[in-house]
């Protein structure tokens, strides 16, 4: 029995290293995401279990999926009511997962999109190319009084063609979210190594789930079981801001 219990213990999953999350896509019906208040449940019981007690869900804001605040605060509303009618402790507000295109665009400049607090917000790059005159766009949010957050940018392969254009982005002031899936190997190994390699250059200022699904809370808790995510979070250590820039 004692044996089954140091067993037990080393391969138990360790806690993610901050306790506000600041992308996933847990609102139900609105994106690629949950597609149901209950698999919302599902995500958050989850969630709370690996020590995150507050989720700021990013739901999709894009040509592809053009959620307006309508739709999202009452989607919202839905969640936050089952919620309550359950013994979780973890809690749900949103902002949104900003892609740079023209949806996007017109949303922000008809000031529709709601931030993080203290006017943080996360930006998302195409997966297919950057996009175009990216820098002065960044540089245009942070004069209008904004905090661009990158999402995951060890996503997209044509940096990791060009690694040099992480630290240009990075030096400039834009701040990095990674995904704890991109770590894991949920994406690919060439994910996995170049999130490694920004953890390396200091560059990761905030981590996120990204979740989405269910198979995302098996990828995210076999990787919370793992040597690496203790490498990674000791690395991490001190250094994110996920809990930081919300106080």
């Amino acid at each position: 029995m004692e044996l089954f219990s140091i067993f037990s213990r080393k391969n138990a999953p360790i806690q993610v290293p901050y306790v506000t999350d600041v992308h996933s896509h847990v609102l139900p019906g609105v994106d690629d995401g949950s597609q149901d208040v209950e698999s919302s449940i599902y995500l958050l019981r989850n969630m709370q279990k690996w020590g995150i007690r507050h989720v700021i869900a990013t739901p999709h804001v894009a040509e592809g999926f053009p959620n307006d605040e309508v739709t999202l605060d009452a989607a919202l509303d839905r969640l936050q009511k089952e919620l309550a009618k359950t013994d979780l402790t973890v809690t749900v507000s949103r902002s949104s997962e900003n892609r740079i295109d023209d949806f996007f665009r017109q949303q922000l400049q008809a000031g529709l999109i709601k931030t993080y607090p203290n006017s943080y917000i996360l930006v998302e790059n195409s997966f297919l190319q950057e996009p175009w005159q990216l820098d002065r766009f960044l540089f245009d949010l942070k004069v209008k009084g904004y905090n661009p957050i990158m999402a995951h940018p060890e996503r997209f392969y044509y940096y990791h063609q060009s690694p040099e254009r992480y630290d240009q982005l990075h030096r400039a002031g834009n701040l990095f979210q990674v995904n704890l899936l991109s770590l894991a190997g949920g994406y690919g190994k060439d994910e996995k190594k170049v999130a490694e390699r920004l953890i390396e250059k200091g560059y990761v200022d905030f981590l996120g789930t990204d979740l989405h699904s269910e198979r995302h809370v098996e990828i995210i808790d076999a990787y919370l079981r793992s040597k690496d995510a203790r490498r990674h979070f000791q690395m991490l250590s001190g250094k994110l801001l996920n809990d930081r820039v919300f106080e």
